[in-house]
């Protein structure tokens, strides 16, 4: 008690070293009474050695460490520097060193039911929360503990510590650990979520995917919830503190094994029995007992089906044919319906080519329709045996799937399992009597299909198509694409001038139904006569010229100069003389120039009162088409045939007044004659 004391003592007159206090005369009394007891005197080593007496706070200790050592022990004596410095390093091997943010090991020395303190061997103890430890209600004075250093000392003096960072930390190492050493370890399932489990691995809680469970599809995660099971560590992400485990690769190993023994034992043609694993949209996978094969769509029945749940159901156990395998990819090509016999083989031997069938339609594609007339049994009808008609379609036009139809065998192939059907030979051919039904120089109104640069094709009736070239529009009008003259579904009237019936081929045309308005236009538009015109187009080599009934012509550039020496302009109206005329090309040259340089007063008199009233009588007929007529249309070819009828008998009249006229002159001249018979 008094040695306790005298340390006290000390510690309370501690002072700066320029402060120098000289030791009382009881201290140094006690101190004798010390070293003279018959016992050897405790060194001040073993003095320190008392918890009690260095239970004080570190800021004490830095106040020893500046005390006169000198007045402990002896009287007027003073501690050198080499003792000093022993004295020290004897009281530092007392302590542990510790660093912070590091995980050691402690023992108990107390706790309560909130508290537990904990000693690892620094100058103070720790004090942790007991509720760190509920995961061991078996904890006690005197077990080991891990526990992470946060901080030697806090504001208050006092060591900090945590055994749930230390098991968290001791933890993660253990799971590296485990993933790089592929170490298998146990865990606890504590429950299900989506997609998996959710696994206590070291305190830590990891993910163990629904795929990862078994090898086997697991339906039922709840009944591996509070089950305690082996696991391998297959990925740690750091950076979000996410552990993935399996359970499926513990086993996976052993079943590799299993797989090239049974591989080992396969034949193609083998049948085995296993157990439907696994159904998806484009397969079944079977369970051979350890190794799994695959059933195609198309090799679980002969007939078409559009999912295999029609055929089979989970956990069924079937008979399989191993149709092909691969012993490098460990992959196994399995038939159901090889097992039993190809329809093809029970067809009837009295089918043949032309026979009528019936069956439903099962597959539609554009270029066809597929017609199943027994189960494995399937034929193929083109969209070109659909309708007797050329146009483009597809067989959606036609046919639905499901839909019950009557077809006619066109082609039977036992061999190749192939057939072909048609229905459209159900209906008469329109080809057939094609020319009695139209035949050449008919006329028939037709519907417009589709153009192309070179005509336009019409359809007469459903399979009887036709073309009407672009030189069979108009007789007049020239035209650069079909699409000026008509619009696609309009109907327009045709005449029949060729029938090719090998080819199926109609050559039609539309303005063959009126008269060739050029047979009028070499009366009218005669070399040397003058018309009035209008240009509607200019371009480099001349102008094309407007004439009367819709008719065309065309000024070279050299013929447009007028008289006042300009050029002439489009959309200008001026008089054109014709200067040559072709019915054969249908084509009128023309020339402004010629108008006004061959307009010679001799030429204008010698006209005759008979070509004057003909060129009156085809102004008026002109004047009366003009007004009905259009410049895009074929003309009116009615008033061209009154025209051509007016000047038929212009002329007749000019005969018969030449005649009278001659008469007239002989009688004055020559005696009386006989009278000549009357011209008819």
């Amino acid at each position: 008690m008094t040695e306790e004391l005298d340390v006290n003592n000390e510690l309370e007159q501690t002072q700066p070293e320029d402060v120098k206090t000289d030791v009382s005369e009881e201290v140094v009394e006690e101190t004798k009474e010390i070293a003279t007891e018959e016992e050897p005197a405790k060194t001040f080593a073993e003095e320190l050695e008392k918890p009690v007496v260095f239970a004080a706070p570190k800021s004490a200790y830095d106040s020893m460490k500046d005390f006169d050592w000198d007045s402990i022990g002896k009287k007027h004596e003073i501690y050198d520097a080499a003792e000093k410095a022993r004295l020290e390093q004897e009281y530092d091997r007392t302590l542990s060193s510790i660093t912070e943010h590091e995980v050691i090991d402690g023992t108990i020395v107390a706790m309560n039911n909130r508290e537990v303190v904990i000693n690892i061997g620094f100058k103070s103890d720790g004090v942790l929360p007991l509720n760190e430890f509920r995961y061991n209600p078996d904890l006690k004075v005197g077990d080991k503990v891990e526990v992470y250093v946060e901080n030697q000392e806090d504001p208050s003096g006092q060591l900090l510590l945590s055994h749930k960072k230390a098991r968290i930390l001791k933890s993660w190492e253990r799971i590296n650990n485990a993933y790089e050493t592929q170490e298998i370890i146990k865990g606890y399932v504590k429950s299900r979520t989506k997609g998996g489990l959710i696994v206590d691995i070291f305190g830590i809680e990891a993910f163990l995917p629904g795929s990862q469970i078994d090898v086997k599809p697991i339906r039922d995660y709840d009944v591996f919830v509070d089950k305690v099971m082996e696991f391998k560590v297959v990925k740690i992400n750091h950076e979000y503190k996410n552990v993935v485990v399996s359970h499926k690769a513990l086993i996976e190993d052993e079943l590799e094994a299993q797989k090239a023994e049974i591989i080992k034992k396969l034949e193609k043609g083998q049948i085995l029995e296993g157990t439907v694993k696994n159904i998806t949209s484009y397969g079944v996978f079977i369970d051979l007992g350890g190794v799994d094969g695959l059933i195609h769509i198309t090799d679980l029945s002969w007939g078409r089906i559009s999912h295999p749940e029609e055929i089979v159901k989970l956990d069924q156990k079937i008979k399989v044919v191993i149709l092909d395998f691969d012993e490098n990819k460990k992959r196994i090509a399995l038939g159901l319906k090889q097992l039993t016999p190809h329809p093809w083989d029970s067809l009837s031997e009295t089918m043949k080519v032309g026979d009528k069938i019936k069956g439903k339609v099962v597959v539609i594609a554009d270029y066809g329709a597929f017609v199943e007339i027994a189960t494995g049994v399937e034929g193929l009808i083109h969209v070109s045996e659909m309708s007797w008609s050329q146009h483009l379609r597809t067989a959606q036009d036609f046919l639905k799937v499901g839909q019950e139809v009557e077809a006619v065998i066109l082609t039977l192939d036992r061999e190749e399992r192939k057939m072909s059907m048609g229905i459209k030979q159900l209906i008469p051919d329109p080809w057939a009597n094609i020319k009695e039904k139209y035949p050449l120089k008919s006329k028939h109104s037709a519907t417009v299909r589709n153009f192309t640069n070179f005509g336009i094709f019409v359809e007469l009736e459903e399979g009887v198509d036709g073309l009407i070239h672009i030189s069979d529009l108009s007789w007049s009008k020239k035209i650069k694409h079909p699409a000026e003259f008509t619009k696609t579904g309009e109907k327009i009237d045709v005449m029949v001038l060729d029938i090719d019936v090998d080819n199926r081929r109609l050559s039609l045309g539309h303005k063959q139904l009126e008269e060739n308005p050029w047979d009028v236009f070499e009366s009218v538009f005669s070399v040397g006569s003058v018309h009035s015109g209008t240009i509607v187009n200019m371009n480099d080599k001349g102008a094309i010229i407007a004439l009367p009934y819709g008719v065309e012509g065309f000024a070279p550039l050299r013929h447009l100069s007028k008289e006042d020496g300009s050029h002439a302009k489009e959309e200008e109206v001026l008089d054109f003389k014709v200067i040559e005329f072709s019915k054969d090309n249908k084509k009128i040259i023309l020339s402004h120039t010629k108008v006004y340089q061959d307009s010679v007063a001799g030429e204008k008199k010698g006209e005759s009162d008979d070509k004057r009233k003909t060129k009156d009588s085809g102004k008026k007929t002109v004047k009366k088409i003009k007004d009905n007529l259009e410049k895009t249309t074929l003309g009116d070819i009615e008033s061209l045939a009154n025209l051509k009828s007016d000047m038929i008998k212009a002329e007749e009249k000019e005969k018969h007044a030449r005649k009278e006229a001659a008469k007239e002159a002989g009688n004055k001249t020559e005696e009386p004659q006989a009278e000549e018979p009357k011209e008819e």
